[in-house]
């Protein structure tokens, strides 16, 4: 109960419902949800915008965002945004999704989304492996890291070098705000809500594509606790995919979030 000395410092966005999630403790999915829900609520969007669930971890993303969704098939939430965007192209449009999902199945539609400047937002979840399926490995798994198919560790001469989409999608004509954010300490979570919110920004504009790249935790397929998957990803991820801005045009840099 609150008294006459009670200070409310945290409530839950109205862009978030109550409902408890399936993400294992130490995940930091749960945070890239929040960012996203107090973005749209402070940009009072909520009742206008429409999101796009992938498949993997992400796919009950739908259960937990208070606000219009649609699910798509593995790989197709970017092919699914460009519909629902140029059918309703007042809606703000935002897909969710994760590495297995953007990055291996969904290569073919997030480039060519991002080539063909659709105006969406992409929110793209980099855990290094595939969560939901068991950590296998994935386009995004890191030379030498082990997974349940790479048990070995990731072997760049047999199974190739990871992709690193944010850069990758940033050479692309059609792009005009691509970049790369963290979530292991509060110093990052802040820079990465900034960068979600010219996303959103980007595109209520009508400036075209936008992607923020979240590199995130997964503590149980890594085998470490939610402190160790932290440290992880600070001492082993941000030195493979440096966290900085790799694609802004002109227009979405006079955005000031």
């Amino acid at each position: 109960m609150l008294t006459a000395q009670s200070q409310v410092v945290y409530a839950r966005p109205t862009s978030l419902t109550s409902t408890p999630t399936h993400y294992c403790p130490g995940c930091t999915h749960g945070i890239a949800h929040r960012l996203v829900a107090e973005v749209l609520d402070e940009m009072e969007v909520r009742e206008t915008t429409i999101g796009v669930a992938s498949v993997g971890c992400s796919v009950f993303a739908y259960n937990y965002f208070n606000l219009d969704f649609v699910q798509a098939p593995h790989g197709r939430a970017p092919a699914m945004a460009t519909g629902v965007k140029r059918v309703l192209p007042d809606r703000i449009v935002f897909t969710y999704q994760g590495d297995g999902d953007l990055a291996s199945i969904g290569t073919g539609e997030i480039i060519h989304a991002a080539t063909r400047g659709e105006n969406i937002t992409v929110v793209f979840i980099n855990n290094a492996n595939y969560g939901m399926t068991g950590g296998q490995m994935a386009p995004t798994t890191l030379p030498g890291q082990k997974t349940t198919s790479s048990p070995n560790g990731r072997d760049v001469e047999m199974m190739g070098f990871p992709i690193r989409m944010a850069e990758l999608l940033s050479k692309l004509d059609g792009a005009c705000y691509v970049v790369r954010r963290s979530l292991h300490d509060l110093k990052n979570i802040r820079l990465a809500k900034k960068a979600l919110r010219i996303a959103f920004e980007t595109q209520r504009r009508g400036l075209g594509f936008s992607l923020v790249e979240l590199l995130s935790t997964c503590p149980t397929n890594w085998g470490l606790t939610p402190v160790q998957s932290l440290d992880w990803v600070e001492e082993k991820m941000v030195p493979y995919y440096p966290i900085g801005d790799f694609k802004v045009s002109p227009d979405v840099a006079q955005i000031k979030p």
